[in-house]
């Protein structure tokens, strides 16, 4: 099972961009599956039916997201809806959606797991550790082929310490949610592909994905500035490519994939 995970999608930049180099892509590595983080993708915040159903018309089977989840109450509604195949961290207090999902690849199941980090982050969030944990003694996990987590973290010790303590008992754990890539994909002793973050899709010359004088600007002055998103120029995907043993439920290998697109 080859399955190509999208960093952090930002704004219509990063819809236009996963629309024209997507195709290649799957074609290129033979994915049987795309997922991609979603959090982003509504003007750098959220998500709507609309931006939803483009990345899914682009190619885009499931997704994933995070803290921005909640910014829009159609996001939210989406959530609820088990058919959209979006999940939400899972350690969030209980309310609509999950961060459970399982997906039909070929004749196998893969479950497709979502989870929010504590360090750094919103405060009320169960501890990830613990409630991952308990979602592995789910039937539907138990019983998937393969099983992929989607760890939306910001201090990258405890996206490590994550990949240590799941090694063995999830095929894959990928980090989101900084949108800056890191270089230490590998597969763990015990065969957990890991990746600490997978990085985002947008523009390239942007501070993780907004436009960058306004947040230099920031820095200078000390004010907060609403945040504009690019929506032309160079845009970088970041993406990842994860083959999977189902049989044995092991990653052989992951793999860093980087494109440049052009967006007019």
């Amino acid at each position: 099972m080859k399955i190509l995970f999208i960093g952090d999608i930002v704004g219509k930049c990063g819809r236009k961009a996963i629309a024209s180099a997507l195709p290649e892509m799957k074609k290129k590595y033979k994915a049987d599956i795309v997922i991609a983080n979603a959090e982003n993708i509504a003007h750098g915040v959220g998500v709507t039916r609309k931006t939803l159903e483009e990345l899914r018309a682009a190619g885009i089977d499931a997704f994933t997201s995070g803290n921005h989840i909640w910014a829009k109450d159609e996001g939210v509604e989406l959530l609820a809806d088990k058919k959209n195949h979006l999940i939400r961290p899972h350690n969030y207090p209980e309310g609509p959606g999950s961060g459970i999902d399982t997906i039909q690849v070929g004749t196998y199941t893969l479950a497709l797991l979502n989870l929010q980090g504590q360090v750094f982050m919103v405060e009320g969030v169960d501890n990830p550790f613990t409630i991952f944990d308990e979602m592995l003694t789910v039937p539907e996990v138990q019983d998937a082929d393969a099983t992929l987590v989607d760890f939306h973290a910001e201090a990258t010790s405890e996206k490590v310490a994550f990949g240590w303590h799941a090694d063995g008992r999830v095929s894959a754990v990928v980090g989101t949610h900084t949108h800056i890539p890191t270089a230490d994909a590998r597969v763990l002793p015990n065969g957990t592909a890991f990746i600490s973050d997978i990085g985002m899709c947008g523009s390239r010359d942007s501070v993780i994905g907004v436009d960058k004088d306004v947040i230099v600007s920031s820095f200078i002055t000390g004010r907060k500035q609403r945040h504009e998103i690019p929506e032309s120029g160079t845009m970088i995907i970041n993406a990842a490519v994860i083959d999977i043993d189902p049989k044995t439920k092991k990653a052989r290998s992951i793999e860093r994939v980087d494109r440049i697109v052009e967006i007019n």
